[in-house]
């Protein structure tokens, strides 16, 4: 049997079959947008649930912890300009602790003289945080913990220097002495620095603390362990200083991972032998350009003529690999933050 020859499709067809196509793509698209679109909610809906549990507050209590607007400024403007009142006398700050646990805080210990290993050559490092090198120090002594509210409330009480913001009517909260001191500017840890007869640690100094000779990444060892520190919102708060022994150094140092991010002596600049680009150690403002750039939160960095200081350590808050002992973060000095605090050092008489 013959076929019946294929009779060309006339423009009318043509033209239906391609809007026919066209529909048929459009409609896929959308079902794939609104599936993506579904799965996307998904994982916010599950990030949410995730954030709502490393609040430091019951979600519930929220109403309460929500200042109105202009308050924070006007509470730093008032602590800067020193009309905060309150406070402790001598007396009464040396009533914070017994003895025994002054004797404690105030305990520092030797780290010898020699060369250490600083800094890394991991690929997934970041580029300040490179190429590891020999560095070597003469002895010194650290702190054996960071500064804590009680230790700092004597410094406030004998000099008159401003307490933390978070210290209401300049007084410790509840329950927060054996924490370390936050909201600290660099200016403020040196000034507490300089009244104990001591001064703030270089950041090699604060390295070879935790890491000895051996050149580990924590403490403890190469290993990240959540339970021998601080980190990664797992108390929601800083913590007592003595909390985590099993944290501790080779030399018996506590909470130089963790807990705090601690300030120390040194600019914050790029390793002999560093690749790491030239800005990222040039200080930088974010600035709106215009209107249109505020009502949209766009900002840009501009540079100018203020270098960071070097913070150690990481702290509660941190992401537990920025707790590694070779990893550098910094700030301007004059900022503080919730999870800044400091510790002390004071060099050794040469031996010579």
């Amino acid at each position: 049997m013959a076929l019946s020859p294929k009779i060309p499709s006339t423009p009318e067809e043509r033209l239906k079959r391609k809007k026919i196509l066209s529909a048929t793509l459009v409609t896929c698209i959308g079902i794939v947008m609104i599936g993506s679109s579904l799965h996307v909610i998904k994982l916010g809906q599950g990030r949410m649930e995730d954030m709502r549990h490393l609040v430091s507050y019951n979600i519930k209590d929220a109403d309460s912890h929500i200042r109105a607007a202009g308050e924070d400024i006007q509470l730093h403007e008032q602590h800067e300009s020193g009309q905060v009142k309150g406070g402790y006398t001598v007396e009464e700050a040396d009533r914070l602790l017994n003895r025994e646990q002054w004797e404690n805080l105030n305990t520092m210990v030797t780290i010898p003289a020699g060369p250490f290993l600083m800094g890394t050559n991991l690929d997934r490092a970041d580029p300040p945080d490179k190429p590891e090198h020999k560095v070597d120090l003469p002895a010194y002594v650290i702190d054996k913990y960071p500064v804590t509210n009680a230790q700092y409330a004597r410094f406030v009480a004998a000099t008159g220097h401003r307490p933390p913001l978070n210290w209401k009517d300049g007084r410790i909260p509840p329950g927060a002495a054996l924490l370390p001191v936050t909201l600290v500017t660099w200016y403020d840890a040196s000034a507490y620095a300089k009244w104990a007869h001591k001064r703030l640690p270089t950041e090699a100094e604060f390295e070879k603390a935790g890491r000895g000779t051996d050149g580990r990444r924590w403490p403890w060892g190469n290993t990240m362990d959540p339970t021998r520190l601080n980190t990664y919102y797992n108390r929601n708060s800083p913590s007592p200083v003595t909390d985590y022994p099993q944290g501790a150094s080779s030399y018996g140092v506590f909470d130089l991972s963790g807990n705090v991010d601690e300030w120390t002596s040194s600019d914050f600049a790029p390793y002999p032998g560093s690749i790491a680009p030239t800005i990222v150690f040039q200080g930088k403002v974010a600035v709106q350009e215009s209107s249109q750039d505020r009502n949209l939160g766009i900002s840009d960095q501009k540079l100018i003529k203020r270098s960071y200081k070097v913070l150690r350590g990481g702290s509660w808050k941190s992401d537990p690999f920025s707790t590694s002992l070779f990893h550098r973060d910094n700030a301007f000095a004059n900022m503080t933050s919730d999870f800044y605090g400091f510790r002390c050092a004071s060099s050794l008489p040469s031996s010579h």
